[in-house]
Order: structure tokens, then sequence, then C-alpha cells
């Protein structure tokens, strides 16, 4: 497999893998159910470009200009990151034969950048253990998760199709 197909397949995977989370998050809206708030993930990517990585609370912390096209380009971002990361670790001859096993598990264990990273330092704690439901959104954060998962198995089915 040449470099720039291997480059191709990781884009479209990242990218499918965080639509297929998105779609996951519509539906959920759909039912008035609470779902992430690329606005805030924008304002603090922002404010990180500012010198300021911590907040106390990043709801209370100043808006930044386009926070929300920037929450929306971050997080199509690190989902392409961890695309990259995947077969990094698991090795490219995987998308040849995706298994589903393999990319859920990847899956889940993303989960541990915002518990371990992007909750604490948007003021959340870690694993959400300040804010009101630490339990219900650990448990929402290892489902979305799981979804991005299952969106790597299913990108890679797809780009096996046609490639």
């Amino acid at each position: 497999m040449k470099t720039a197909e291997l480059l191709f397949q990781i884009l479209c995977m990242g990218i499918g893998a965080t639509l297929i989370m998105d779609i996951w998050l519509f539906i959920l809206k759909k039912f008035n159910l609470p779902t992430l708030n690329f606005a805030l993930l924008g304002r603090w990517v922002g404010w990180i470009f500012k010198g300021k990585f911590t907040h106390t609370s990043i709801a209370q912390s100043p808006s930044i200009r386009h926070e929300y096209a920037l929450g929306w380009l971050a997080h199509y971002s690190v989902g392409i990151l961890f695309a990259f990361g995947f077969i990094l670790i698991i090795g490219k001859e995987w998308l040849l034969q995706p298994q589903f096993y393999s990319a859920f598990c990847f899956g889940l264990i993303t989960v541990l950048m915002p518990f371990l990273i992007m909750q604490p330092a948007m003021g959340s704690g870690i694993a959400s253990t300040k804010t009101a439901q630490p339990l219900h959104n650990i448990l929402r954060s290892l489902i979305n998760h799981s979804i991005f998962g299952c969106g790597l198995y299913l990108s890679a089915q797809l780009l096996a199709l046609f490639l």
C-alpha cells in the first residue's frame, strides 16, 4: 500500500468515524438528551492558543471569536488523529481486513483523553468528578467513544469495499 493511499484511508476513516459519532449525537439531541457542546470545545482550544490551558469553568470563561467553528474543527481533527494513532498501533494491515473488536476497544480507550486531559482542563475534574452527575457523564462519554470505535470499523469496511 502506497503512503498516499494509506494516508487517504486513515483520513477518511477518521472523518467517517467522527461523522458516525455525530450522527449518534444528533439522534440524542432529537430526544432532548444533552450532548457535546462544540462551542465550549472551541473556547478551550481558542484559549490554549492564547496561552491558557486550564479553567475553573470553561462555560464561565470569556468566549472566543468563532468558537463554535473552532470546536467542530478540533472535534474532527481529534477524530483524524485518533484514526492515525489506531493504525500506528494496530498496523496498516488491519485496513485490509478490519476487525470490529480492536476498533471498538480502541474507541473505548480514546475516552481517556477527555477524562484525563480535557475535562480537568475545562474545570470538570478528572472523569467529570466536579460535575453534578459524574457517573452519568462518564457513561455518556464511554458510549460516545464506543460509537466512535464502531465508526472506525464501519468506515474501514466501507473503504475496503471501494478501494
